[in-house]
C-alpha cells in the first residue's frame, strides 16, 4: 500500500469511526437475540446446517459473543481480538447464508431478531443485500485489524527508528 494511502486507511480518526459502528452493529445483533435464545434457536435452525443438538449451545453462545465483542470495540479494550472474532463471525455468516442462496433456499438471517413475513423471492433478495452489508462489515473489520496491527509493530512505525537512538 502506498505511504499516503495507507496513512489516509489506517487514521486513527477513521479506526474509531470503524470501531464504533462495528461496535454498535454487533451490540444491536446482540440485544434481541439474548431477549430471546428460542426464535434465535428457531433463526438458526431454518439454515439447515447444524445438528440439532447444536442449536440451543449456539443460541445461547453467539448472541453474547457478538455483544461481549461489540462492547470491546466501542469501550476500546482487547480491540485486534474483538474485530478478530467479528471478522469470523461474518464470514461464517456469509458463508451460511451463500450455502443457502446457492441451494435457492431461502431463509430469514435472524441478524437482529425476528422479522417480519415476506415471500421466498423477498427473502432471496434480501439474503443477497444481507451478504453485500456483511462484505462491509467485514471491510471495517480489516480496517479495525490492520491499523490495530500496524500501531503495535516497530516496522511500520515511522517513529520506531528514533525510539531506538
Amino acid at each position: 500500500m502506498r505511504p499516503r494511502l495507507r496513512h489516509h486507511f489506517l487514521h486513527p480518526k477513521l479506526t474509531l469511526v470503524a470501531r464504533i459502528a462495528l461496535g454498535l452493529v454487533f451490540i444491536a445483533a446482540a440485544l434481541p437475540k439474548i431477549a430471546d435464545p428460542p426464535d434465535f434457536a428457531k433463526a438458526i435452525w431454518a439454515y439447515e446446517l447444524f445438528p440439532a443438538w447444536s442449536l440451543h449451545p449456539l443460541a445461547l453462545v453467539l448472541p453474547w459473543l457478538e455483544l461481549l465483542c461489540g462492547l470491546a470495540l466501542c469501550l476500546g479494550i482487547w480491540i485486534r481480538a474483538a474485530a478478530a472474532w467479528v471478522a469470523v463471525m461474518l464470514l461464517s455468516f456469509g458463508l451460511a447464508l451463500s450455502i443457502n442462496l446457492a441451494r435457492h433456499h431461502p431463509v430469514d438471517c435472524g441478524c437482529f431478531g425476528a422479522a417480519a413475513p415476506k415471500t421466498e423471492a423477498q427473502r432471496l433478495a434480501d439474503m443477497r443485500w444481507v451478504l453485500l452489508r456483511d462484505v462491509g462489515l467485514l471491510l471495517l473489520a480489516a480496517q479495525v485489524l490492520l491499523a490495530s496491527a500496524s500501531a503495535n509493530s516497530p516496522r511500520l512505525d515511522p517513529t520506531a527508528e528514533n525510539k531506538k537512538s
